[in-house]
């Protein structure tokens, strides 16, 4: 029997993709309940956040981000001499930002062709960090941010803002202050802080529709300023407002992990001291 070389085999031994995909269906959680991760609702509860810095080598400055499930690495290239001068002002910097999802990262299978989203992280991305980098000190140049994200289990564009701006301080970028982001899902009259992907895409709750709705915050935690501000659903005013201060807050307990990050990655940096 002639043997079709052109296709792929797969292993003897597989797994049933369907045990990889999440129920499209979720029991909804009672307001009053906790999440599923033991963390509370309507405190500013953010998941663990490992962050370090300097691990690609080929790059100017790098850094890697771990919360919970979701894991981005970010690498920045440059100032250099940009491609194309005529959309440039000559007496300021550009800075370009390129968001990806790994085919990996995702429950359902992607592709490395930028879709409508990633476009739409990557510009949120370059919206949160233009007020923090000084690009006038970098004229007729251009400065490369790349994120890609290795897996998403929610919250991936404020954790993708806080890597980004990580890795540009590891390039040596001068900036007037860090940005971090946190994201927030408001559910009803209750809030989950720093989402995972289930609860982003979770159904709502059994009470009310109303007050449904994400927010993502940009935060320069030293000057206490907020460079980005993205909302998509319907809330309430107040309920807006709570929602800003709510995550103005779990920024501000990243702080002191991203301040530690960037310190350890300026002592493997500096020369070592003559005895």
């Amino acid at each position: 029997m002639p043997v079709d070389t052109k296709r792929v085999r797969g292993p003897d031994e597989s797994q049933s993709p369907l045990l990889f995909v999440l129920p499209s269906t979720r029991k909804p959680e009672c307001p009053q309940e906790g999440r599923e991760d033991g963390r509370q609702r309507s405190q500013a509860d953010v998941r663990p956040v490992f962050a370090r810095c300097g691990l690609i080598s080929q790059a100017k400055g790098s850094a890697y981000i771990e919360a919970g499930n979701t894991k981005l690495i970010c690498s920045v290239y440059g100032p250099r001499e940009t491609d194309r001068k005529d959309e440039v002002d000559m007496k300021s910097g550009r800075l370009v930002c390129d968001f990806r999802f790994a085919p990996f990262s995702c429950p359902k299978r992607g592709s490395w062709i930028q879709g409508s989203e990633e476009k739409d992280l990557s510009l949120g991305m370059l919206e949160s960090l233009l007020p923090a980098a000084c690009l006038h000190k970098y004229p007729r140049s251009q400065i490369e941010v790349n994120v890609v994200a290795l897996e998403h289990d929610g919250s991936v564009l404020a954790h993708a803002v806080t890597c980004a701006s990580l890795a540009l301080a590891d390039a040596g970028i001068e900036m007037y202050d860090l940005v971090l982001g946190c994201a927030l899902r408001q559910d009803g009259p209750s809030f989950l802080i720093d989402p995972t992907f289930a609860e982003e895409s979770g159904a709502q709750s059994a009470g009310s529709g109303e007050n449904q709705g994400r927010v993502t915050v940009a935060l320069l935690p030293s000057l206490h300023q907020v460079s980005g501000l993205q909302s998509d659903g319907e809330m309430a005013e107040d309920t807006l407002v709570g929602a800003v201060k709510a995550c103005i807050e779990g920024c501000q307990r990243l702080y002191p992990v991203i301040q530690q990050a960037l310190a350890r990655a300026v002592r493997r940096k500096a020369p070592p001291t003559a005895v």
